[in-house]
């Protein structure tokens, strides 16, 4: 049963010494858990606000969460990670919503991210130092001085090393290696604009790197091997996307480097979406990137904004949000399903393998959940929203992120003084 519901699920871990728990126990309360998020009822579910960032937050993080294979529903616990302009990272425990380390104060922050199968974060601030902070106690592990006011973080594992690549307003990529952040290499992917699109292929073998503030650039995929071991004598390898004017790109996470960009038309105001194939060709002398078109669409959108999140769930599954509306298309351009439930633009999306969650501006979460249609499409059904407060005190949702069991936002506040809102379900 648990294998025909949970196709992750992972026998052998029920039968350890340190997971004492049938499989039946499991299902009942997986289930139990499961109803109560996709209801959202009161009582289901509790509320707490967390302060103490001084500024805007500009991003949030787990640090710990608690997955979608993590067996132990029973002692379910999770540490996020906010960053803020008031030049601090915090880490709550968001069950009993403790501060549990702030860092030292210093130049605002502009990014946060977390450091794949290690319990460390890296952030940016606004002179382009870059740092990692050791998860559990706070403590700075290594620091970068990018020189960029703007930067665009990506980190990923290849074979047991560790990478970061960062996008600067100078329009290069800059790739470090290992927590001490030691420079391996600089490729310019758009000169003088900011690179704020950075994506890894799930094989990790592409980079996608571009900029949204030039419709007249194309994004570029990069072979991360040129860039993580490069030599002296070649340049990275790089090719250019045939699309210009990138708004928003997703890999597609079950292929291992299919790339799904929202570009501008040939006709103005409109936008397309395009689906390539990356690949490299080598002989003997040399290689080559390809870059092969599989789809191509037309979007047909109600709103003027230049502010596309788009979200890859399968093969065949892409959930993109524009202006209030949130849209599931098919890889072929069929539009699957469409919801309007704010009443104000839409600031971020959280996609995992059982919801959809957005945040608005409207101060309120809209939660979602998968559903297969009878031509065995997925798609998602509307469940309800979570509030946010009083408008007399926030502006609007900014951010948003989830793990199995919990929602985290973070509210804009009046005051200059943004708060975040942990929505935790239990079994």
């Amino acid at each position: 049963m648990c294998l025909q519901r949970w196709t992750f699920y992972n026998f052998s871990v029920f039968r350890s010494e340190q997971v004492n728990h049938s499989w039946k126990r499991y299902f009942l309360r997986r289930c139990h858990l499961e109803d109560k998020m996709t209801k959202g009822r009161s009582g289901g579910y509790t509320c707490k606000s967390l302060r103490g960032h001084t500024g805007r937050v500009v991003g949030l993080v787990y640090l710990q969460g608690n997955a979608d294979q993590r067996p132990d529903l029973w002692n379910s616990s999770a540490t996020v990670c906010s960053a803020s302009a008031d030049g601090t990272v915090r880490a709550w425990n968001i069950q009993n919503g403790d501060l549990l380390w702030c860092s030292p104060v210093q130049s605002p922050l502009t990014a946060i991210i977390t450091v794949e199968q290690h319990e460390a974060v890296i952030t940016a601030d606004s002179t382009g130092l870059i740092k990692t902070w050791q998860g559990q106690t706070g403590q700075e592990v290594a620091s970068f001085n990018a020189g960029s006011p703007h930067c665009t973080l990506l980190q990923y594992n290849i074979n047991n090393s560790w990478f970061l690549s960062v996008g600067t307003s100078q329009g290069s990529v800059c790739t470090l290696a290992d927590t001490a952040l030691t420079i391996k290499s600089r490729v310019m992917v758009c000169d003088t604009f900011k690179v704020n699109t950075l994506l890894v292929s799930p094989d990790k073998k592409w980079i996608t790197a571009g900029t949204k503030d030039n419709d007249d650039l194309s994004p570029k995929v990069i072979y991360t091997e040129s860039v993580t071991s490069p030599t002296e004598d070649e340049d990275p390898l790089c090719q250019s996307v045939p699309v210009t004017g990138c708004q928003a790109a997703v890999f597609i996470p079950t292929q291992p480097a299919r790339l799904a960009i929202i570009h501008h038309n040939q006709r103005p105001n409109n936008k397309a979406l395009t689906v390539f194939d990356v690949s490299i060709k080598k002989t003997k002398y040399k290689s080559e990137i390809q870059v092969q078109q599989v789809e191509s669409f037309p979007l047909t959108l109600n709103t003027r904004s230049s502010h596309f999140l788009l979200e890859a769930k399968d093969s065949n599954c892409l959930v993109l949000a524009a202006g209030q509306e949130l849209m599931v298309y098919s890889l072929k351009g069929a539009l699957v399903a469409s919801f309007k439930d704010h009443t104000r633009p839409i600031t971020s999306i959280c996609v995992d393998t059982f919801r959809v969650v957005t945040a608005s501006q409207d101060l309120s979460l809209r939660v979602l959940t998968w559903r297969n249609d009878r031509d065995h499409c997925l798609s998602l059904e509307s469940r309800y929203h979570l509030l946010g407060g009083s408008h007399t005190m926030s502006r609007g949702f900014t951010h948003v992120i989830c793990d199995y069991s919990s929602i985290v936002a973070s509210a804009e506040g009046n005051d200059g003084k943004d708060v975040l809102k942990v929505y935790s379900f239990t079994s």
